[in-house]
């Protein structure tokens, strides 16, 4: 990598990566969440994810990279730390807050990603791909929003008793 354009490149490639593994582990967290808000949240995130994967295949055709040249290892990392607490032998409003926490901790991976792919698009005059990087970006933050209230409102509560 010489320049930002380079690295702004790997940063895309880098979240194509991150929303397709995270389509393949989302259905997951669907079946193992018994609170119905939370799997109503997870369901509905994974069709928001899948149009986002959608979003950042075409900003890679549209700045001609091959974007399966990169995998997201902390995405992959997060997900492990998901797959773990669905096996984890708990009980279920305990798993569900559990789900939550690892959720959580991906769309907070996923704000810093998007939140700095779409400074280095301004940066670099790529107006359109900013615009759509952020519409993504706002996304993850109402996804995380949605998760903290489930939390508050119901799942953390009955995980207490």
């Amino acid at each position: 990598m010489k320049t930002l354009q380079d690295l702004f490149e790997h940063e895309v490639k880098d979240l194509y990566s991150a929303e397709k593994q995270l389509v393949e582990a989302l259905p997951k967290m669907v079946k193992t969440a018994t609170d119905k808000k939370l799997q109503k949240a997870f369901t509905d995130h994974l069709e928001e994810t899948k149009k986002q994967f959608e979003t950042v295949h075409a900003i890679c055709d549209e700045l001609d990279i091959n974007p399966t040249s990169t995998k997201c290892k902390a995405m992959e990392g997060l997900i492990e730390e998901c797959d773990g607490m669905i096996k984890e032998d708990a009980v279920s409003d305990v798993k569900d807050a559990g789900l939550i926490a690892c959720a959580q901790r991906i769309e907070h991976y996923e704000i810093s990603g998007y939140g700095t792919a779409v400074r280095y698009a301004k940066e670099l005059g790529h107006k359109s791909i900013a615009t759509k990087l952020q519409e993504i970006l706002n996304q993850e933050y109402d996804a995380d929003g949605l998760l903290d209230k489930i939390a508050k409102s119901r799942i953390n509560e009955k995980a207490k008793s």
